[in-house]
C-alpha cells in the first residue's frame, strides 16, 4: 500500500458524513484534493491544496503525474469506476498506484427510489456524450436509468420517446439524491414540462403505443426506417451481413461504400460502445448516413470522404470490415492487411463483375461463399405474387 499515492474517492450529497471512517481519514490527510466545484463544497471542512478539474479535461492526467509523491485525492460523484473519472485515470496511471473508494452510485440510488431491480435495468450515460445514443435502447417495457447532461436532457429524451410512439412512457427525474435537498419530478413523456436541476438522473419506463416504432438491437431493422436513395443493403441481407461481422463491445468496423449507413448503424446498435467508420465518396449519401445515425441511436458514426483504397490509409485498425461498394482485389488486400487478428470481413456483390472478384478471392483465401436470394410478396393486379430482389453473392472469412 505504500506505493499507492493516489486515492480516487466517491462522494455523495451527504459529503464527508457519508464516507466510511477509513475513507474519511484518507480525505482528511490529503495534501492535494482535485474535483469539481460541487465536490469541493461537499468536502469544504478539510484543509488541503484545492485544484479544479483542468480544461481540457485530458490535462488531468499530466497534472496527476506531476503530483506523484504527494498525498493526492481525486473526488468523484458516486462510484468512480461507473461512467466516471476513475476508469479514465486507471487507463493512464498504473492501477497499482491507485486506491479506489466507491460510494453508492446514482444508478443504485435511483433503482432504490424506483423500487427497480438494477439487474433488470439498462444503465446509460449521456453526460458529455450525444443524447441521441439512448435512442437505441427505446423498446417496449424497457426500464432505463440515464445519467444526464443537464437540465435540458429529460425534455430531449421525452421528445425522442414521443416521436417514436412511446409518449406514454413514465419518466422520473431525481436530483440531489441522498442529501437534504433531494427532489423528485414525475411525468409522462408526451406531456413532460418540468424544469429540473442541472445535475440530475433520469428513470424511464418505456411504454409503447400500438403504432410505436420497433427498434430491436439485433440486426434487421425495416428498410423504411432508413433515409435512402434506394442503394442500400436490404433488411434480410443486412441481418445476415451484420451477423457475420459479429458486433462486439467496443469493436471497430470499416464500412467501405457505406451509402445510407445501414450496416454501420446496425453494427453500432448491436453491441455496447461499438464504433464504425463509414467511407463514402458521395456527399449526399454521407448526409443520409449522418441523418440515419442520429435517428436510430448511433450518433458517433464517423463518416469520411474518399475513394478506396486510398481512403483507407491512416485509419485505426478495424475488428471487422464490410465491403459494400468499391470492391477490388487491391481494396481487399489493403483492408485485409489492416484487419486485426480474429477480425471478420464480409463482402457483398450484386453484379457479375464484382462476383467474379469474390470468386477469385475465395479461391485464394478460402472463407465462406454463399448466395442470398430474397423474394417478397407484392400485389400483382388484384392478386399477390412473389417479386424477387437482386441476388446477392456474399463472401465472408475470419482472419486467423
Amino acid at each position: 500500500m505504500s506505493d499507492k499515492w493516489l486515492h480516487i474517492v466517491g462522494i455523495g450529497e451527504d459529503g464527508l458524513d457519508g464516507l466510511t471512517p477509513a475513507t474519511r481519514a484518507v480525505v482528511e490527510a490529503a495534501e492535494v484534493i482535485i474535483g469539481g466545484e460541487r465536490h469541493h463544497q461537499l468536502s469544504h471542512a478539510v484543509s488541503a491544496e484545492r485544484l479544479a478539474w483542468p480544461s481540457p479535461f485530458d490535462a488531468l492526467i499530466d497534472q496527476l503525474k506531476d503530483l506523484q509523491g504527494r498525498r493526492v485525492v481525486v473526488l468523484a460523484t458516486g462510484d468512480p469506476l461507473w461512467f466516471s473519472v476513475g476508469a479514465r485515470i486507471g487507463r493512464a496511471i498504473d492501477p497499482s498506484q491507485i486506491v479506489y473508494h466507491p460510494q453508492l452510485s446514482a444508478f443504485q440510488l435511483t433503482a432504490a427510489r424506483m423500487g427497480w431491480s438494477l439487474a433488470d435495468v439498462e444503465t446509460l450515460t449521456v453526460h458529455g456524450r450525444p443524447v441521441h445514443q439512448m435512442v437505441a435502447f427505446i423498446q417496449p417495457d424497457q426500464r432505463l436509468i440515464i445519467l444526464t447532461t443537464g437540465a435540458e436532457t429529460p425534455t430531449q429524451i421525452a421528445r425522442f420517446l414521443t416521436e417514436r410512439g412511446f409518449g406514454d412512457s413514465q419518466m422520473t427525474v431525481l436530483a440531489a439524491m441522498g442529501g437534504a435537498d433531494e427532489q423528485r419530478f414525475d411525468g409522462i413523456a408526451a406531456t413532460w414540462a418540468h424544469e429540473v436541476p442541472a445535475f440530475n438522473t433520469l428513470a424511464v419506463h418505456c411504454i409503447a403505443a400500438p403504432n410505436a416504432a420497433l427498434l430491436p438491437r439485433v440486426p434487421g431493422l425495416a428498410d423504411d426506417l432508413f433515409h435512402s436513395d434506394g442503394t442500400m443493403t436490404k433488411q434480410e441481407v443486412r441481418a445476415a451481413t451484420v451477423a457475420k461481422l459479429m458486433p462486439m463491445r467496443g469493436a471497430l468496423l470499416w464500412d467501405i461504400g457505406t451509402g445510407s449507413g445501414s450496416v454501420a448503424i446496425e453494427w453500432m446498435r448491436a453491441a455496447r460502445y461499438a464504433r464504425a467508420i463509414g467511407i463514402e465518396p458521395r456527399a449526399d449519401r454521407r448526409a443520409m448516413a449522418a441523418e440515419n445515425a442520429l435517428a436510430l441511436g448511433a450518433p458517433k458514426l464517423e463518416l469520411i470522404e474518399g475513394e478506396v483504397p486510398a481512403a483507407l490509409s491512416g485509419l485505426d485498425a478495424p475488428d471487422a470490415i464490410f465491403i459494400g461498394g468499391g470492391l477490388s482485389e487491391e481494396t481487399f488486400e489493403i483492408a485485409w492487411a489492416n484487419l486485426r487478428p480474429l477480425g471478420r470481413l464480409v463482402a457483398n456483390s450484386v453484379t457479375l463483375e464484382s462476383e467474379a472478384i469474390l470468386m477469385a478471392l475465395h479461391k485464394t483465401h478460402s472463407g465462406q461463399l454463399v448466395k442470398i436470394a430474397v423474394e417478397r410478396a407484392e400485389p400483382v393486379g388484384r392478386m399477390t405474387g412473389w417479386r424477387p430482389a437482386m441476388t446477392v453473392t456474399q463472401w465472408s472469412l475470419v482472419k486467423r
